[in-house]
């Protein structure tokens, strides 16, 4: 299997520097791709690099994820309007380690294999650079004529950032490059990997290593993946979807890719999973024949949760998916812990009921027309539980005369009301 190959009939290409096929099959090559260290987990956003870095290990290559510790410290202007956050060395300690669990889901750290993957920082060859050092020594290669020339940096100098471009900032793909610079004279690392948008970055360490060194590296990148009305891709209403399950629930991560659009589907299978071209163009005939069926977004959401979370977390997200549309799902409603019910519930109608008058009875009909607002009158809501058209925790009840207590709740404090097949209400007894 070769790399370029592989990503290239997966759509993952965006640009690629002349020669780097060549080195690839030339030999087994180490590179490397940057990940920005601001916060303990990854998102989605950076699961496109993460990939292309699975893949390489894959093709018998050797990846290097370098944690960019002193870059996070400063800031990177490439398709951003303002800087980042500056973070202290314990902040940036802590994410990494966080980071690297994370990426040993995809890649293996701990084999005896040659191309076993590595994680650097660079925070630990910036440290102790002092700034004349770094001015002679690396400064004096790049000329500003050069830097000025980057789409990133003149997009801030164009006045799309309204307090322009820090100097702090201008200094960033310097940086950059020599990160580039000292993994291949220590690690004999010749390929950078990452987005379209750091292509300016990267070409600064290729040619930093050919004006200092005399030696010769690579470039690839993989193009910025955006929603189809271009907005940022794996952003929702309640923010970035993380591969941490403390920030993203599998559930709710699940709920994402089941939930794509048709087009989107079969460009993140081949993105963002390891299925065959075959695999994937039978899935995508599949839902040709039957849409309703969606056979694209199921896949992809089982591939990428499994994959994140593992296959138990899947189940369970499935199993928890099915309560509000399938049949005898009872059992699975009461095996839902409290914040998973509520997040199935999520966008479901809302009722308060008082504890006390759960523990005294509440007789059935004056929970669905006086409690709460499901039914307009009694006599509607009797005529419904009489022909069977009224579930409680989706077991049907057909008894207008039940009275309801507290050993119907769920979690200890809430009941499922369901009117007909689609309409529901979540009652909360406080």
């Amino acid at each position: 299997m070769k790399f370029v190959d592989e990503l290239k009939w997966r759509g993952m290409i965006h640009s690629i520097m002349p020669g780097t096929e060549e080195q690839l099959d030339k030999e087994m090559t180490t590179a490397y791709l940057g990940i920005d260290p601001t916060a303990d987990s990854l998102h989605i956003g950076h699961l496109c690099g993460v990939m292309m870095l699975r893949h390489f290990q894959r093709c018998g290559h050797k990846p290097i994820a370098l944690v960019g510790g002193a870059t996070g410290m400063i800031g990177d202007p490439s398709g951003k309007s303002a800087e980042r956050n500056l973070l202290d060395e314990a902040t940036l300690r802590h994410n990494q380690e966080a980071i690297k669990a994370q990426l040993s889901r995809f890649l293996d750290f701990d084999s005896d294999a040659p191309n076993r993957a590595e994680l650097v920082n660079n925070y630990d060859w910036m440290k102790d650079f002092s700034f004349l050092d770094f001015a002679r020594e690396i400064g004096k290669h790049i000329t500003v004529n050069y830097m000025m020339a980057k789409d990133s940096v003149k997009k801030r100098l164009s006045g799309e950032a309204r307090d322009g471009l820090s100097f702090t900032e201008f200094t960033y793909q310097l940086l950059q490059g020599y990160d580039f610079l000292n993994l291949y004279n220590t690690m004999n690392c010749k390929l950078q990997l990452g987005g379209s948008d750091q292509w300016g970055n990267i070409t600064t360490g290729t040619e930093l290593i050919r004006r200092k060194n005399g030696g010769e590296a690579f470039a690839l990148t993989c193009p910025l993946i955006t929603k189809p009305d271009g907005t940022k891709f794996g952003k929702t209403e309640q923010g970035n979807v993380w591969l941490d399950a403390r920030y993203t629930s599998p559930y709710r991560f699940y709920q994402f890719w089941l939930n794509v659009g048709d087009d989107e589907a079969e460009k993140y299978l081949k993105i963002f999973t390891f299925l065959t071209k075959e695999e994937i163009e039978a899935l995508a005939e599949q839902h040709k024949a039957d849409p309703g069926q969606r056979p694209l977004q199921k896949k992809l959401a089982e591939e990428v949760t499994v994959m994140v979370h593992g296959r138990e977390a899947y189940d369970t997200a499935v199993e928890a998916s099915r309560i509000l549309f399938g049949n005898n799902t009872a059992e699975a409603l009461k095996s839902l812990d409290e914040q998973l019910l509520l997040e199935v519930m999520e966008g479901v109608d809302r009722a308060s009921i008082a504890m006390a008058d759960l523990e005294a009875g509440i007789p059935l009909l004056d929970l669905l027309a006086v409690k709460t607002n499901m039914f307009p009158s009694k006599g509607e809501a009797r005529k419904m539980v009489q022909q069977g058209g009224f579930s409680l925790n989706k077991i049907k009840l057909n008894d207008p005369q039940a009275v309801i207590t507290t050993d119907s709740l769920l979690s200890g404090k809430y009941l499922l009301l369901q009117r007909g097949k689609k309409n529901y209400m979540l009652v909360v007894a406080e």
